[in-house]
């Protein structure tokens, strides 16, 4: 039986060429800490940390490598901005397309005294940026957004957004999830004051490692949420408030920055152009072969115009979570089916609570998969 992997929109496999034999070479030849120790192998990690921290800023053009901040993953990374920064009396801006990585820490703090707004999105998860207007108040702190919806694949108007927030003074937080390694995330078009990443999806690198740039502004706004050793002012039992340390507190997932600085120099090579073509070649033919298919919904957007290769579909007359099933047991492809950690974002849809039967794409994938992918579709719905 065949093997399709179509879970990217979790994490993507395979990882970039180099990532295993980077992270074996620091685990087998390096192995030390950064910031601990002055000798050959902690220099070399240090540079290599601070190298990554520099293809970061390539990615999102950003110009302050001491603000990447390495994280273990973007859930972390967007509790140390909602936190660090929202308190009690803010009012916060959210769509409705968010995951439950942004939702569930600022309801944690709706409990302290914190409110916010959810702007709504159209049935094909398409947000007017105009709307978020409506909801602004007196004591709006941030407009907190996902960049594009991990359901269905819909990416939001960011740029716009921006505009907003910087006539308005408002702070501006943007989750990356879905978008870094395919789209071309300018920080400095998009506005934001931070910008949330994960290693492990579109950036092709390991599980564990994942981070935020951050302007000066919004560091000077921040606590720390968490604390301790940084290597750094160790005669102090406070913690530094320069940057990196202020956020990077405790031993840094080194092996995990090794994976990630070899998948970052692997989209550099390819370039994000030639990868985000390939990943919509592939969604577009998926889009044109299940419209010819009876008794699905296609969920979203039906072409490939201000989207990402995550498509969600709703089998009409079965159960999502038989047809997923199937599609592994009898076919050998992986999908994700549910509600994908975003109910807010199926009641959107309008696919809560069923959820949908989600197929996500990489550049990886091929034209054969996909063919292979609709008629194994088509023989479970036989």
């Amino acid at each position: 039986m065949k093997s399709v992997y179509l879970d990217n929109g979790a994490t993507s496999f395979p990882k970039a060429p180099g990532v295993a034999e980077s992270m074996i070479y620091y685990i087998n030849n390096v192995g030390c800490n950064i910031n601990r120790g002055a000798y050959d192998t902690s220099y070399e990690a240090e540079n290599v940390v601070f190298e990554t921290r520099e293809l970061i800023c390539k990615l999102f053009n950003f110009d302050k490598p001491e603000n990447v901040i390495f994280t273990k993953n973007i859930t972390e990374s967007l509790n140390i901005l909602i936190k660090g920064l929202i308190k009690k009396g803010d009012h916060v801006i959210v769509s409705s397309m968010e995951h439950n990585a942004v939702m569930r820490p600022i309801n944690s703090l709706v409990k302290k005294g914190v409110e916010f707004s959810r702007v709504m999105c159209d049935e094909f998860g398409r947000l007017k940026s105009e709307d978020i207007k409506k909801y602004i108040k007196e004591n709006t702190k941030a407009v907190i957004m996902t960049h594009s919806s991990n359901v269905c694949g819909t990416v939001l108007d960011l740029e716009e957004v921006g505009k907003i927030c910087r006539e308005r003074n408002i702070k501006f937080i943007i989750d990356s999830a879905q978008t870094a390694g395919f789209l071309d995330l300018d920080y400095k078009k998009l506005g934001a004051d931070a910008v949330a990443f994960t290693g492990h999806k579109g950036l092709l690198g390991p599980q564990g490692i994942g981070g935020f740039i951050i302007n000066d502004n919004l560091v000077s706004e921040m606590e720390s949420l968490i604390e301790g050793g940084t290597g750094s002012l160790s005669e102090y039992e406070l913690q530094p408030d320069y940057m990196p340390d202020k956020f990077e507190a405790g031993t840094l997932n080194i092996p995990g920055i090794y994976g990630l600085n070899a998948a970052l120099k692997y989209l550099n090579k390819e370039g994000l152009e030639a990868i985000r073509e390939k990943e919509l070649y592939l969604v577009k033919h998926f889009l044109e072969k299940i419209n010819n298919i009876e008794g699905i919904r296609l969920v979203g957007k039906n072409d490939i115009k201000d989207r990402t290769g995550v498509v969600s579909i709703d089998f009409k007359n079965h159960d999502n979570a038989e047809i997923s099933y199937r599609l592994y047991k009898e076919f050998g492809i992986k999908t994700r089916c549910g509600l994908h950690c975003a109910p807010s974002a199926h009641k959107t849809l309008k696919t809560f609570p069923n959820g949908t039967v989600r197929f996500s794409f990489s550049h990886f994938n091929t034209v054969g998969e996909v063919n292979y992918t609709v008629d194994s579709i088509m023989r479970c719905l036989k």
